[in-house]
């Protein structure tokens, strides 16, 4: 595959362009294959013209942020990757809002918002991914999502029109979001927020970042919670009951600190994670007639 306009489309804004490039580095479970071209864009101009060229060129493509929430083939992609991150994530404040580029982490919009003294993100504090993917997903923790603080968000079409969305017409949902399976892609998101004591919110965000670290195996490579929350239950509890805490298979591990956590315990491979899944599931649907659903997006 002749890859010459991307390049020169990467040229053009500035943009980072790789060939041949192990995604694995790129992905918070360090797991995943080499891939023909991954581009960083610095813009929703650069992303706008690189899809276009796709499209036009007949070339598959990916579109991810931080690359939190997938399990990529070990086998790599084939196309071109496009990682929405660090290189497009302007944040500004009008008003009490934030105005978020799609690549700007959760984690620097939080910091930015106890900054500014408005609170309504400290439930966000330490989510991994950024805003385009939060929003992707409808990502949440203790009590708070997406949904309840996203006001708008400028995506771009189908058709290649950047078009602006509001809350009410993205069918924000528990992890899911409009986006979810489209071929939309979200450039900027707006947070509405509110008024607050820097302290306080401060003191939220710590508390909720000790949680984390108290409950969660953040030393470990993972893509966060692997299952989506069964109704009536909890999936890590159905997970220990079932006597799969610390189970393995090759490098992949369902956590001893968390059952909920599927971890990269040293050199797992996307095979190694699809078989303890399976395994998982297998397992927790013989002991309890649920049938876990799995929140990572698996790509090949």
């Amino acid at each position: 595959m002749d890859y010459g306009k991307i390049a020169g489309i990467a040229e053009k804004y500035g943009a980072k362009i790789l060939f041949d490039e192990n995604i694995a580095k790129y992905t918070s479970f360090n797991i995943g294959g080499v891939c023909d071209a991954v581009v960083m864009p610095n813009s929703s101009e650069c992303i706008t013209e690189l899809i276009s060229c796709c499209k036009t060129a007949g070339i598959k493509y990916y579109v991810f942020g931080k690359c939190t929430n997938v399990l990529i083939s070990d086998n790599g992609l084939r196309g071109v990757v496009i990682i929405i991150g660090s290189d497009h994530s302007g944040i500004k404040r009008e008003g009490t809002h934030l105005i978020c580029d799609s690549g700007a982490p959760l984690s620097k919009i939080c910091g930015a918002a106890k900054n500014e003294g408005l609170c309504g993100l400290e439930f966000a504090y330490g989510i991994p991914g950024t805003a385009g993917g939060a929003l992707y997903m409808n990502a949440g923790a203790y009590g708070g999502e997406m949904k309840d603080v996203v006001l708008y968000c400028d995506y771009l079409d189908s058709d290649g029109t950047v078009k602006r969305m509001e809350n009410a017409d993205m069918k924000l949902s528990y992890r899911h979001s409009v986006f979810c399976g489209s071929d939309k892609v979200i450039l900027s998101v707006c947070f509405g927020l509110c008024e607050g004591n820097k302290d306080e919110i401060a003191a939220k965000m710590a508390e909720t970042m000790q949680k984390r670290r108290d409950k969660q195996p953040l030393e470990y490579p993972s893509a966060g919670s692997t299952f989506k929350r069964p109704e009536g239950h909890f999936a890590a509890k159905l997970i220990e009951d079932s006597g799969l805490k610390g189970f393995t298979v090759g490098g992949a591990q369902v956590s001893e600190k968390h059952s909920g956590f599927v971890i990269n315990k040293g050199g797992a491979t996307a095979a190694d994670v699809e078989r303890l899944v399976e395994e998982i599931r297998k397992k927790v649907y013989a002991d309890s007639g649920v049938m876990l659903e799995t929140e990572i997006l698996k790509v090949e």
